[in-house]
């Protein structure tokens, strides 16, 4: 029997774009350009404006305002130093822990999410909100904030916040398009509800707008790595984003009553996943009054805007037209490829089994359109667990897959049950390896109740009386 250590590791969790998806050639040009020219190179390496730097600003206001069908507006666009790092300074711009009184977070969530709420103070006060086909349940939500209403919040204690910045009595987290893990996307029925939530209850919508950019059409077979995009069905036209339906709908009552309109949702950008993560650069688009108050934070007000270089060079990227070209001729392709090739696999591999999965997460003129990184199986009925499966995958087959309980609301873990789902990714591996861990998986569970060996006697007796 071949051992674990013997085979090439797969793993599945690392939610990476592929190495042959980087532009390194069209990031080493556009450095040429911004370091060749003292207009350009002097801004870049000095201390940036805290809104960041004005070109991009300019330039991702056209960009974005092309790609959704709104008026382009560079007021309402802050630079940030990547999604993940933005989510944290709006939290120290838009919370206050004395006032604000917790965050609703859907489940599953992306699991990283958790820990920078907590680290502002909000441990014990994320709540979980399951998903349906549609999205974010929005009856749960609302029938946890009613909960809240009773109670007289204090004032902001620990922030002085006005009158740049205000606090909202709740945050909500969601990734609205192609979330990650579950891969689904949001109906705009959905969108519009929430917004409207929101809005009632002074809630801040931190939405992960990620993966808008990376959806493709449903192909069957998929199509061959050789096959140029130009042949390719053209991309869907992307869904409404909170962050518009939010803007088109005017100041609310509490926007009246926090002297400015704040708005109600913020749209939380990022380069990370269409050029690539070391970029560090991304950006948060509001209402003015949120992005000016964003950019306030003592962090960026100290250092300047947080990515003024990498911000310099993202800007002639986009300026001479390099990152349309780059998403239309390789990176949409790419994984479009690649998520074919993997539900390939798992309906041949996996389906007969009992796993069951989605393969399309919305339709556009009768297309079936998908998009993200991610494909969320289920486990099931008479299969083991999904924790279960994981150990024995890593410890005999040197396969890493990402276990459903992984993705829970961390303090609110047991409000959605997980542990009989799988998240998969298909961004970043070798494609041939990539369906042999399908094969490997599907191996696993095939052969389940078999025994292992000598050295796993006492393990498979755990595991077939815990399954029986």
């Amino acid at each position: 029997m071949t051992t674990s250590s013997a085979k090439v590791p797969v793993n599945f969790i690392r939610g990476w774009p592929a190495p042959s998806l980087l532009p390194a050639s069209k990031l080493k040009a556009a450095s040429a350009t911004v370091l060749s020219d003292p207009k350009l190179f002097v801004p870049g390496l000095e201390y940036g404006p805290d809104p960041g730097y004005q070109p991009l600003r300019e330039e991702l206001a056209c960009f974005l305002g092309d790609f959704f069908g709104v008026a382009p507006d560079p007021r309402r666009i802050c630079i940030t130093g990547g999604a993940s790092q933005n989510v944290a300074c709006l939290l120290q711009s838009f919370t206050d822990p004395a006032y604000t009184q917790a965050v609703w977070v859907v489940a599953p969530c992306y699991h990283l999410i958790c820990p920078i709420l907590e680290d502002s103070g909000f441990r014990n006060r994320l709540r979980s909100i399951p998903e349906d086909e549609e999205g974010m349940r929005v009856d749960l939500l609302e029938e946890g904030l009613k909960e809240f209403e009773n109670a007289k919040p204090r004032d902001p204690v620990y922030k002085e916040l006005s009158p740049d910045r205000k606090a909202y009595r709740h945050i909500i987290y969601v990734v609205p398009t192609c979330s990650n893990p579950s891969g689904k996307t949001m109906t705009p029925a959905r969108r519009r509800a929430i917004v409207e939530v929101a809005r009632s209850y002074d809630c801040l919508v931190i939405c992960d707008d990620v993966y808008d950019f990376l959806t493709w059409p449903v192909l069957s077979p998929p199509p061959s790595s050789t096959a140029p995009a130009a042949s390719l069905v053209p991309s869907p036209p992307p869904l409404p984003r909170l962050v518009d339906l939010d803007r088109a709908l005017g100041p609310s009552p509490h926007d009246a009553a926090s002297g400015g309109h704040f708005g109600h949702v913020v749209s939380n950008g990022s380069f990370s996943k269409i050029l690539g993560p070391g970029m560090r650069t991304g950006w948060a688009e509001g209402s003015p009054a949120l992005a000016h108050g964003l950019s306030a934070t003592g962090s960026s007000r100290s250092g300047g805007a947080p990515s003024q270089l990498a911000a310099a060079i993202a800007c002639e990227v986009l300026r001479c037209g390099a990152l349309e070209d780059h998403l239309r001729d390789l990176v949409r392709p790419a994984l479009q490829r690649r998520h074919g090739l993997l539900v390939d696999a798992a309906r041949r591999e996996l389906a007969p089994l009992g796993v069951e999965f989605v393969s399309r997460n919305w339709e556009a003129d009768g297309v079936g359109i998908y998009g993200g990184y991610f494909l969320w199986l289920r486990l099931g009925e008479g299969l083991p667990g999904a924790s279960e499966v994981a150990k024995r995958c890593k410890e005999h087959e040197n396969l890493i897959i990402a276990a459903g309980q992984m993705f829970a609301v961390k303090g609110d873990e047991q409000a959605v049950d997980l542990d009989r789902n799988v998240r998969l990714c298909f961004s970043y591996l070798d494609e041939a390896l990539m369906v042999e861990g399908v094969e490997r998986l599907a191996h696993v569970l095939r052969t389940w109740n078999e025994p292992l060996g000598p050295d796993s006697q006492r393990d498979q007796g755990l595991n077939m009386a815990t399954f029986k």
